[in-house]
């Protein structure tokens, strides 16, 4: 490993990124844990935007896998700066290509720019409980459905009938309150 402090340093900002998204889970309208999520996703944006600018795309090989993961999650929550995120997405896909990153976190990132855009996704990774927020837990938008599984496959995740229904109990048993 290159750079053991970035790795460090990223790996913790995931830690914070998945405890505040874990307290929302807990208390779905409590606004404090809603604004703590923002807080610390535009905290993280600003410092994954610095890294990026100085280093540029935290490769595994760099920071190992954990840590370069940690800097997909980061990107992959930065919806407040979707420039930022399609720059990531990008870079992403140059690391993936030089086998310095994984191709789902990719998948990912590519629905979540592509739906931020206003585009279907390809790979039926992003969920919603629609415009109000209210509804039932569906997918968003999929391109050509009937090839789904097939790109699903290409980039290492399982069939969507799996992954749905995993999102969907995972919707329907909620973290207990601590």
């Amino acid at each position: 490993m290159e750079d053991p402090r970035l790795a460090a340093e990223l790996v913790e900002r995931m830690d914070r990124d998945q405890e505040a998204r874990a307290a929302v889970g807990a208390h779905p309208s409590d606004e404090s844990a809603l604004a703590r999520v923002r807080a610390v996703d535009e905290e993280n944006t600003a410092w994954l935007r610095a890294v990026v600018e100085r280093s540029g795309w935290p490769h595994r090989s760099a920071v190992g896998a954990e840590a370069a993961g940690a800097a997909w999650l980061l990107a992959q929550h930065a919806d407040q700066d979707p420039e930022f995120q399609r720059r990531c997405r990008s870079l992403l896909d140059h690391a993936v290509r030089a086998g310095e990153a994984d191709p789902a976190h990719l998948a990912y990132l590519t629905d979540r720019v592509r739906r931020a855009a206003g585009e279907p996704q390809l790979y039926g990774t992003q969920f919603w409980h629609g415009p109000d927020g209210r509804g039932p837990l569906v997918v968003q938008p999929v391109e050509d459905p009937a090839r789904l599984d097939e790109r699903r496959r290409a980039v290492g995740l399982g069939p969507f009938a799996e992954y749905e229904e995993a999102m969907r109990r995972q919707d329907a048993d909620p973290p207990t309150p601590d």
